[in-house]
C-alpha cells in the first residue's frame, strides 16, 4: 500500500453510558442529606411554631375552653356568636381601615424617601439616612408607643406646641375617634416604613441607569420619569412591599393597645385586641380561636388578590 491510497476509517463503537460508582453515588446522597439537615431547623421550625398552631386553633374554635373546665364541644357556635358581636365586627371594620390608610402612607413615605436618598447625594450621607430611617424598627412597638402618647398628649404633648407655632388649634388625638385612629397610624408608619424604605432602596439601585440616561434625553424628567419609568421597573418591589405591609397591618396590636387601648368607645379597637381580650380577660379560648380563624383566612384572602391584581400591574424586567 502507497503513502497515497486512503485507508478505510474505521467508526469507532459507541461507547456504554457510564453508569455512577459507588463513590459517586454516596457522594449524591452525602449531598442530600447535608441539604436536608441545613433545611431541618426551618422545616421543624415553621411545623412547630405555625403549622401546628393554627391547626390547633381550627380545633380548639370548635369547643368552649375556659381554662379551668374541661373543653365542650361547640361546633360553629363560636362562629355564629362572631358574626352576631358587634364589637367583633366593628374590631374587623377598623382593622381594614386601618390596613388600607396605614399601608398607603407607609408605601408613599418610603417611596419617596428610598428616591430622594437615591439621588445625588455622597455615599456616606447616603448610608447615614439608611441607618436614621432603618433604626425604628429595631425599636420595640409598645416602647415607641409610649413616648408617642406623650407627644400626642392634648394637654403638654409637643405635637399640639408645634400646631400652636403655626396658628393651628389643639387637636384630640387621643381623645377623638379620628384622632385616635390618625395617631396610631402615624405611630405605626414611623416604625414600620423603615423597611419598606430599604426594599425601594433595593429595587431602585437594580434599575439600569442607562434607562433613566434614555428617558432623560427622551425628555422625561421629574415627577412624569417616576411615574412612567420608575414605577414600571419598581413595581416587583411594590409588590413585595404591600404584601409584606398589609399582612402586619392586618395584626397591629401594640400600637392601639398602648396608645388609645381601643378607644375612645371601639373607634381603634383591633381584631387582634378582641383576641387576646376574648381569650386571656374573659378566658373565651374557643371564641378567640374563632376569631383567629377568620382573620387568618381574611389574611390569605387579601393576599391572594393581591397577587391577583400583580399579573396586570406588576412588570418584570
Amino acid at each position: 500500500m502507497t503513502d497515497t491510497e486512503i485507508r478505510p476509517v474505521q467508526s469507532a463503537a459507541p461507547r456504554a453510558p457510564k453508569t455512577p460508582g459507588p463513590t459517586t453515588a454516596a457522594r449524591a446522597r452525602g449531598t442530600r442529606l447535608l441539604a436536608a439537615l441545613f433545611l431541618a431547623p426551618t422545616v421543624v421550625g415553621i411545623v412547630v411554631f405555625t403549622v401546628v398552631p393554627i391547626l390547633g386553633s381550627v380545633v380548639l374554635s370548635l369547643f368552649q375552653w375556659d381554662v379551668i373546665e374541661s373543653p365542650r364541644w361547640a361546633g360553629a357556635a363560636n362562629y355564629r356568636e362572631v358574626f352576631t358581636d358587634s364589637t367583633v365586627l366593628v374590631s374587623f371594620r377598623n382593622t381594614l381601615v386601618f390596613m388600607v390608610l396605614a399601608v398607603a402612607l407607609q408605601l408613599l413615605v418610603a417611596l419617596v424617601l428610598a428616591i430622594t436618598v437615591n439621588g445625588r447625594m455622597p455615599t456616606w450621607l447616603r448610608s447615614v439616612f439608611r441607618s436614621v430611617f432603618f433604626f425604628p424598627l429595631m425599636l420595640s412597638a409598645a416602647s415607641i408607643s409610649v413616648v408617642m402618647k406623650y407627644l400626642f398628649n392634648e394637654g403638654f404633648g409637643p405635637v399640639n406646641w408645634l400646631l400652636g407655632t403655626v396658628g393651628i388649634a389643639p387637636v384630640s388625638w387621643l381623645t377623638s375617634e379620628n384622632g385616635a385612629m390618625a395617631a396610631v397610624i402615624l405611630t405605626y408608619v414611623w416604625q414600620q416604613f423603615g423597611f419598606s424604605f430599604l426594599l425601594f432602596v433595593g429595587g431602585l439601585n437594580n434599575i439600569p441607569k442607562e434607562v433613566h440616561e434614555a428617558a432623560s434625553l427622551d425628555g422625561a424628567t421629574g415627577l412624569r420619569k417616576h411615574l412612567s419609568l420608575t414605577l414600571p421597573l419598581l413595581s416587583p418591589t411594590l409588590l413585595v412591599a404591600s404584601v409584606v405591609g398589609v399582612i402586619n397591618a392586618l395584626q397591629v396590636f401594640e400600637q392601639p393597645y398602648v396608645l388609645t387601648a381601643g378607644g375612645p368607645g371601639d373607634s381603634t379597637r383591633t381584631v387582634v385586641m378582641v383576641i387576646y381580650e376574648t381569650a386571656f380577660e374573659q378566658l373565651r379560648f374557643g371564641a378567640a380561636s374563632a376569631i383567629g380563624v377568620l382573620l387568618f383566612v381574611l389574611i390569605m384572602v387579601v393576599t391572594a388578590l393581591q397577587f391577583r391584581l400583580s399579573r396586570r400591574y406588576v412588570h418584570y424586567q
